[in-house]
Order: structure tokens, then sequence, then C-alpha cells
């Protein structure tokens, strides 16, 4: 064992025991009660009364596709699907909330194969966030309520579980093999963890590595080409910072036996959120070390650029009124919640939680594409009968090739996204910046090209923009409900305009097309002059 240092704990991890399932203070909905009729089915179903069973279990018998979208029911009902990763043979992995178990999904034979967790408590139930594979073929998972880490062998279908290394209300929750570590961040005991995968008889070795803001929570973690990892750190609704780790720096130090004493911020440097950014989850960091960060109590994600210490505001388009109902007329700024980040291939990918979407975002061209997942469940929106309403709850994806899979928490689904599919249609605008003083107007040129041989019906412009308080408007005189002919391409007049009490500042306008089943926009930047 090395020596201990100042704010960095050292340890070996041992059994202990398991606490019950609580909810996670990330998962923004009401949770089970625990009183109504139960009628036993020998499933996870029994975890709920027979009232909530539609709401946490799932609102239709039957898994639904679109064009770009097939979804797959998960043979065991009510598991409560949330973290899911693939592995190199092209096999997906998920976990059970509800049980325990990992389930493998081969796409070629399009079967389910679920192991049993005979380590698993009885009527034990925990959001897994974090899964990943490791090389020598084996599967890692938290377990939030258990406190714990689980390893499952593909090869002698075995579990094995460690306890999470608690001081106080630890939150094990997303996880990453990184070479030969094992990272986890813990998202209520303010604090990242390090574990050596090569586990022996005494335990897990593992490294705490506290976060700087006190009574705060860390959350997700990326790492950038120079080996830095980042994540951020913040007081739910009140901001917080970005930290930058010098993780080579920090294991260095840790496996030095005679190194002295070394604070936290001898590794770390922080920038402050900008305004506006509140509940950031998800982080995940490009190729030219840019940070990208979702955040969950908004329509936003932001791109940070370290050399500048810049960061950049980006809005998702409204989330179609499928997702969130309106009956009562009562909603009257929906926001679609980007939760979990991730780049790959040149692109930004995220999940849009109440917009029920996964989005896209490609920084070169600055062109965002958000489809739209076809199952529903009413009882998470303001849907009142109104029909195909609600949300799935997609809490987790995985980014593999030209397909992004996805678990659906309340429709006990999981699905795919077939990126390799033709969009229905390109959009593209005849100016990507503009400067307006305050009060002034302009307009822009929206070009709508069709990308098929049949008439597509069904379309409706969108837009929306950064700016606070309506310091900018954007209005087109577009149908609500119109048809684009395959023969041609529709051409847009897009009225951009500042308020009179605009505040001079940088803003990003995104404006597109949606269907039924895929939005397709791209973003102007606007500078509202002094």
């Amino acid at each position: 064992m090395k020596k201990q240092h100042k704010g960095i704990i050292l340890g070996i991890l041992f059994g202990g025991s398991l606490i019950f399932w609580a909810t996670a203070s990330t998962l923004p909905a009401v949770m089970p009660g625990d009183s109504g009729d139960i009628t036993v089915t020998g499933t996870p179903m029994d975890f709920y009364p027979d009232e909530q069973r539609s709401q946490f279990c799932e609102s239709s018998e039957t898994a639904k596709s679109n064009s770009y979208v097939t979804e797959y029911k998960i043979p065991t009902p009510c598991t409560q699907p949330v973290a899911i990763t693939t592995d190199p043979y092209g096999n997906v992995w998920f976990a059970q909330t509800n049980t325990g178990n990992l389930t493998k999904f081969d796409p070629t034979t399009e079967t389910f194969t679920e192991y049993y967790n005979v380590m698993w408590p009885a009527g034990f139930r925990s959001m897994i966030w974090g899964i990943d594979y490791s090389p020598d073929n084996k599967i890692w998972f938290t377990d939030e309520a258990g406190d714990a880490i689980w390893k499952f062998s593909i090869d002698e279908k075995r579990y094995d579980r460690t306890q999470f290394p608690a001081i106080v209300d630890a939150l094990p929750q997303k996880l990453s093999v990184v070479g030969a570590n094992i990272i986890i961040n813990d998202f209520t005991g303010n604090k990242l963890s390090y574990f050596d995968p090569n586990q022996s008889n005494e335990g897990l070795a593992y490294v705490n590595i506290p976060s700087p803001v006190e009574g705060s929570v860390t959350g997700a973690f990326t790492i950038d080409s120079k080996d830095n990892l980042w994540y951020t750190n913040w007081i739910f609704q009140q901001g917080g910072v970005l930290v930058k780790l010098n993780q080579t720096k920090l294991l260095q130090e840790v496996n030095t036996e005679d190194s002295g004493e070394q604070e936290l911020f001898d590794f770390i440097d922080i920038f402050q959120f900008p305004p506006g950014m509140t509940t950031p989850n998800g982080i995940a960091s490009d190729p030219q070390d840019n940070l990208w960060i979702a955040d969950t109590s908004s329509s936003y994600f932001f791109k940070f650029e370290p050399e500048t210490e810049r960061f950049t505001r980006y809005v998702t388009s409204d989330p179609p009124i499928s997702a969130y109902g309106n009956s009562s007329g009562l909603v009257f700024t929906p926001i679609s919640r980007p939760y979990w980040a991730l780049f790959d291939n040149g692109k930004l990918f995220f999940n849009e939680q109440t917009a029920n979407r996964i989005g896209i975002f490609e920084p070169e061209n600055e062109k965002l594409v958000e489809y739209i997942i076809p199952s529903a469940n009413p009882n998470w929106a303001d849907c009142q009968g109104l029909p195909d309403c609600g949300i799935a709850q997609v809490f987790d994806f995985q980014v593999d090739g030209d397909k992004i899979w996805f678990t659906e928490w309340v429709e006990n689904n999981i699905g795919v996204v077939d990126t390799s599919i033709p969009l229905p249609f390109n959009v593209k605008l005849d100016k990507s910046n503009l400067s307006l003083n305050k009060g002034e107007e302009t307009q822009i040129q929206m070009i709508l090209e069709p990308t098929t041989n049949n008439d597509i019906h069904g379309i409706s412009l969108v837009s929306s923009t950064t700016a606070p308080f309506s310091d900018l408007i954007v209005e087109h005189d577009a149908p609500s409900d119109f048809q684009l002919d395959f023969d041609g391409p529709r051409v847009f007049q897009i009225k951009i305009k500042a308020s009179p009490n605009a505040l001079p500042d940088i803003h990003k306008i995104l404006i597109g097309a949606t269907t039924n089943e895929v939005t397709v926009s791209q973003y102007v930047s606007v500078i509202i002059e002094q």
C-alpha cells in the first residue's frame, strides 16, 4: 500500500452490508408509492401496485418503430433498464434495475439472453447508471442503492460484487474502463474513484479524489487527448465549476513511495460555469480537446474551449407537443433536458429526456438532427387521454458505428437509431452569422431540399434561441403543416428581430424543419450590438 496523501484517499475494498433502494437525486421524476392493490405475478411488476404498473413498467405491450428507430421488448416485464453498452462482437449489454441481471441482446438474431444474478438480494432495486466492457471480456456496472461495483465474467457467466468506498451518502454513478483503471464518479459522495480492475483476494485497490466544491455533487467525466480528466462539480440550480484533473501527475504521485503530502489543488484547475448552466450531467471531449456539456435543467448544451476559457451555448429545438401533451394548457415553456453526452466520429450525441429524442450535433457545420423515439408513456407528461403522448424515459445510450443503442426505463424496451438511413430533407441557410442593433430586424433565407423520391407530408418549421427575455424574436409565414414535393426545394423567408431592450451579447438561433419522426436544423450566430 502506498503512502496516503492529504486529500487523496487510498484503500482496499471489502464487502459490506447493502442498503435498500432509494431514489437517485439525478432522477427528475416521482417514484412509486407503497400502497394499493398488488396482483402477484412472480415478476418485477410485483414491486408496484396495479395502478402504477402502466407508469413504471410499460404503457404498451408492444415495441414500436419508425423510419429511423427500431425498438425491442425485453422478455422479462418491468426490468426498468438504464445503463447500456456494446462489446467488440456487436452484442448489446444492459442492466436491469429491478433484478440486478445483465442482459445481452444479439442484433443479428434479435434475441435476448438474460443472466440471472444469484447474488442479488430478493426484492432489491437499484438504479444502475454506469456500465462498460473491459478487454478481458468482462462487464462492469455500478449499483447506487447497494453502494457496490459489480463485475460479470462473460466467459464464466459469473458475478462478483465489491463494496464501493462510501464515506457518506455515496451514489456510484457513471463508470468507464480506461486503460489500467476503472473510473467512477460518486455523485452524492462528491468524489471520483479510481480502481485497479485486477481483483485479488484482498479486494480492489482504489484511489479516491475529493471534489473542490463542498456540499456539491460530482458529475460525469471525460478524458481529453492529453490524458486530462474533466468533470463537473455543482450544486443543484446554483451553478458550480468545471474541473480539469491532471491524472497523469496525480497517479504518478500516488504511486511514489517517498512522495510528500499533496493538496488536491496541486492537481486540478477549475473554471466557473457560465450563467444558465445549472445541472450539467453529461460531458464529452472532442479531438480538439473542446468540452461538450449537457445541461439537464434546460434545453441547452455548451461548448467549452480550454485555450480561450470560453463557453458557447447552444439550444435544442423545442420538444414536440407529443412529448409533453399540454392538455391543461399550463406548459408554457417546455424544455428538452439534454442528459448524457458522448463524442464519436466528429459528432456530439446526447439524449433529450423530456423531448423523447436522441440528438446528434455536427460541430463542423453546426447541424443538429433530433430523432424522435416512437414509444411514449403518457403517465410522465400532461397528456390526459391524448393519443401517442408522453415519454419513454430514455436515460442512457451507446454509439456503435452508425447505430445508437438506448434504453427506455418506463417502457421496458431497448431501441436503436440507425443513422445510416438518409434524412428526408436537408436544411440550408443563406447566412450563418448576423449582427443586429437593438430594435433592428433582418431576414435570412432557408432552403428545404428533399432527398427522397416521394412527397413528404406533415412538415413544420421550427426555431429556438439562446437569447433570454425575447431579446431575439424569430418569425416566418410558413403554414404549421405543409407538404414538401420531391421534385424541388422550397424557400422560406425567416425574419429575425432584436428587441429594443435587448442586451448586447452573442447568441445562437436554431432554424429547421420537423416531421413526426425527425427534426433537421442549422444554427445562426447572432451578435446584438451595443
